[in-house]
């Protein structure tokens, strides 16, 4: 059975970093992408960042570019985002999600697991 599952998240003031981790099992690390998500209240899920563990490669979208780094080690099946400078509109809760391929991340059509989340609060 596959299983993402992240932690880390947490309540943070403006300015303030968290780092989140995602632990995978039940699947071959190399040969998937994972990315991290976040859907704030009432708004769509937006992918976030993306790596491909057995390159190296990393994606990040425009909103988090700069602020926002992934990396992963490959010996713990762990993803990590470490999210610096946060502001309240980083306020969501994020998810990990995994691919069989780094062209599908991080199209959330594209990701073939999904993790349950953990939630960031970002004060004002």
């Amino acid at each position: 059975e596959v299983q993402l599952v992240e932690s880390g998240g947490g309540l943070v003031q403006t300015g303030g970093s968290l780092r989140l981790s995602c632990a995978a099992s039940g699947l071959t690390f190399a040969d998937y992408a994972i990315g991290w998500f976040r859907q704030a209240p009432g708004k769509e899920r937006e992918g976030l960042a993306c790596i491909r563990s057995s390159t190296g490669t990393t994606y990040y979208t425009d909103s988090v570019k700069g602020r926002f780094t992934i990396s992963s080690d490959n010996a713990k099946n762990t993803v990590y985002l470490q999210m610096n400078s946060l502001k309240p509109e980083d306020t969501a809760v994020y998810y990990c999600a995994a691919a069989s391929s780094s062209l599908l991340c991080p199209f959330i059509r594209g990701m073939r697991y999904w993790g349950k989340g953990t939630t960031v609060t970002v004060s004002s």
